[in-house]
């Protein structure tokens, strides 16, 4: 039985069209473009060539010299983001042993992991350095953010592929629910535009080969060949209601509901009938105690790819079913590109704005309607809707299915 209300307090984003949830928000309803030709490497010889990169990022500026270098970027975005989150939160004092942290990565110190094989092989085991460890683990993100802030209670770090940041915020949503914590930082990060993961998507062929960054990701568009890597991190400050109240919070909104299923299907490619897809949407909005008529958007996983994009768009018709014309449906990963295991937190972060302000925003590039997907995409820029609650989807490689579902918050 689910006895506690959990609200959502505090936002914090590293994104490749900010520093800053409200920045980047912003951007995302200007329908700003973030995506440029790969510049971490030399992309030449690689089958695409382009990126959403972080820029005008500096760690130093959350994080002091010597502590950073024993960081990977994906942790340099994670600890930005958790103290933007926890300053927008406004916790100053709390029983550090009822706040805990869910922060995910899908691969982790990408960066490290690179310069470590360089090393190795060039020099020699007896070059390497004993900090590489403590920059390559997927959890250190986590472990990071728990001694930066004296978190500590609950701590884990999934990692679920592409739904892993929405895993992270669905599980610590779980945590506060059942009473085991009163706060929670939640979310993901990911830095994996390095020769070795770029090249590996390259090779699956799910990424776009559109040399032209401005309407390089196009999701639901029919001209559509692929994602856009990207990279970044968002983190929120989930609390119990009882907390957030106590302390006189403000709340941005209600988390409402957390569905989590899996294909059971293959290693990349969706279940053909979207059994997975339309089962989590259902999961979630019962979690909600949601009808199909209270949600007004659906901020969708929609990553540019043939396969994605048609099996999402079919599990949202069978959900929905003559309602779905009703929806406002958008992607920005038309705008960000695929932020990988950071795009789910991110993306539920707008999907909380978006309820918050009433702005949805655009999916941009769209130019070319295809009868597979036929719904109400927001393509004009952002738009203005009177939302009482709002879904945000995931679905990872492997088969991973995660919804989590936001509303309105009433007293």
């Amino acid at each position: 039985m689910n006895e506690h209300r959990v609200v959502i307090t505090g936002l914090g984003a590293v994104t490749p069209l900010g520093i800053g949830a409200e920045e980047s928000f912003s951007s995302l309803l200007n329908g700003v473009n973030g995506i440029s030709r790969v510049t971490h490497f030399d992309p030449t010889d690689y089958r695409s060539k382009l990126a959403a990169e972080v820029t005008d990022f500096d760690p130093e500026n959350w994080i002091d010299r010597k502590s950073a270098s024993r960081m990977d970027r994906f942790t340099h975005f994670a600890i930005a983001a958790s103290a933007m989150a926890m300053e927008d939160s406004g916790l100053k004092s709390f029983d550090a042993n009822r706040a805990g942290v869910v922060i995910g990565s899908g691969i982790g110190g990408a960066q490290t992991l690179h310069e470590g094989y360089t090393t190795l092989f060039e020099k020699g085991p007896g070059s390497l350095s004993s900090i590489l460890v403590s920059r390559m683990l997927v959890n250190m993100a986590a472990c990071m953010a728990s001694i930066r802030f004296g978190f500590k209670g609950p701590l884990s770090a999934p990692s679920v592929a592409c739904s892993t940041g929405s895993n992270a915020i669905g599980d610590a949503f779980r945590i506060l629910q059942r009473g085991d914590a009163d706060i929670m930082l939640a979310g993901s990060a990911e830095a994996c535009i390095s020769p070795l993961p770029y090249g590996c998507f390259c090779a699956t062929r799910s990424m776009t080969t559109n040399p032209s960054p401005e309407n390089a990701s196009k999701p639901f568009d029919k001209k559509r060949d692929g994602f856009v890597m990207g990279e970044g991190s968002g983190i929120v400050v989930l609390e119990t209601l009882e907390h957030a109240l106590k302390r006189d919070a403000r709340i941005y909104a209600e988390m409402a509901g957390y569905g989590n299923t899996a294909d059971a299907y293959h290693l990349t490619a969706p279940e053909p009938e979207s059994n997975g897809m339309i089962r989590v949407m259902i999961a979630a909005l019962k979690d909600a105690g949601l009808t199909k008529r209270d949600v007004g958007y659906i901020n969708a996983h929609g990553t540019s790819t043939k396969l994605n994009d048609k099996c999402e768009c079919a599990a949202i018709n069978s959900v929905f079913g003559e309602y779905s014309s009703s929806l406002k449906v958008s992607s920005v990963k038309s705008m960000i590109g695929h932020l990988m295991a950071a795009a789910g937190a991110v993306e539920f972060i707008t999907t909380v704005l978006s309820v918050f302000t009433g702005k949805v925003p655009p999916t941009i590039n769209y130019s070319e309607p295809d009868p597979d997907c036929d719904l109400d995409f927001v393509t004009s820029g952002a738009e203005t809707v009177d939302l009482q609650a709002a879904i945000s989807n995931s679905f990872g490689f492997g088969g991973g299915n995660c919804t989590l579902a936001v509303k309105k918050y009433r007293e």
